[in-house]
């Protein structure tokens, strides 16, 4: 016995021209869909921007400009930059090597190894700085004491900016086509070869996105690197310190105005990443 649907338009999805061009399916209700995202994002998002913005405008240009010119503001952010630039970094390189063990090798407890990968995800910063100084303090016991000095702020960092290169490479470095890398070693490209040639010009743009990830995420740091780091103006003492320093000194809108500096650095630097990795993809895809 067959039933037919009497009305089979009323329960299926609408296929309809989406923008550009293309053609996908549309759900009934769209334009109340992109309504609450756009209310969610400006809740969530803009209004917290909005309203940093407010407070740092309260004293005017001047003041904004003498807080986030001052001696230990200038300082700080050198000391942030710096760190931040050369864990990044670093963290491409040992990234990347991660993300290939994962998915290239097999070995003994490889899916605990995978899983924590995203510790740094789920712990709290403050529990990592903990262990952190356990480990690397005073009483560490493995006899390295990097506790107060810049090497425990990078330390830090790279602890809880891993996962982002690790997560951004590895769903790409699934995909990857072997085909290709078998068809350059018929031809006599040695391993060094495939890999600069064939493997990394694939895996640009996801290594730059988690690259302004992971940058972003160091210039904001703070929880990790309360206890390892120490807070020594000049040499440890990052703009969230910073920042914290100046709430606890009843100066709100000079902390708003360091806080506009850090957001517009993040914002920059994840702009201009995002756009090379996507003139990256097209160049492969051209490639192809």
């Amino acid at each position: 016995m067959t039933v037919v649907d009497p009305n089979p338009e009323a329960i299926r999805p609408e296929l309809t021209p989406a923008p550009g061009g293309r053609s996908g399916f549309r759900l009934p209700g769209a334009n109340l869909q992109v309504g609450v995202a756009v209310v969610w994002l400006s809740v969530i998002v803009l209004l917290p921007l909005a309203a940093i913005v407010w407070i740092s405008a309260k004293g005017g240009w001047d003041a904004f400009v003498s807080a986030v010119t001052s001696p230990s503001a200038l300082a700080s952010f050198r000391v942030t930059l710096t760190i931040s630039v050369v864990v990044t970094l670093a963290n491409l390189v040992f990234g990347l090597l991660i993300a290939w063990v994962l998915v290239r090798d097999d070995f003994p407890l490889k899916r605990i190894i995978d899983a924590i990968i995203d510790l740094p995800f789920a712990l709290p910063t403050i529990v990592a700085s903990l262990v952190l100084l356990a480990l690397y303090g005073p009483s560490s016991p493995v006899g390295i004491h990097i506790q107060h000095t810049a090497w425990g702020v990078g330390v830090a960092l790279a602890f809880v900016t891993l996962p982002f290169v690790v997560r951004a490479v590895q769903p790409v470095l699934l995909e990857l086509d072997r085909e290709v890398e078998e068809a350059a070693a018929s031809l006599g490209a040695n391993n060094l070869t495939i890999f600069v040639s064939v493997i990394l010009p694939a895996l640009a743009p996801s290594l730059l996105s988690g690259a302004g990830l992971a940058f972003s995420r160091a210039i904001g740091e703070f929880g990790s690197i309360v206890l390892i780091g120490g807070a020594i103006p000049g040499e440890t003492e990052v703009s969230s310190q910073w920042i914290r320093t100046l709430i606890e000194n009843d100066d709100p809108a000079g902390a708003a105005a360091i806080s506009i500096v850090l957001l517009a650095i993040s914002f920059v630097v994840l702009f201009i990443l995002r756009y090379l990795g996507a003139r990256a993809a097209k160049r492969e895809q051209a490639a192809r």
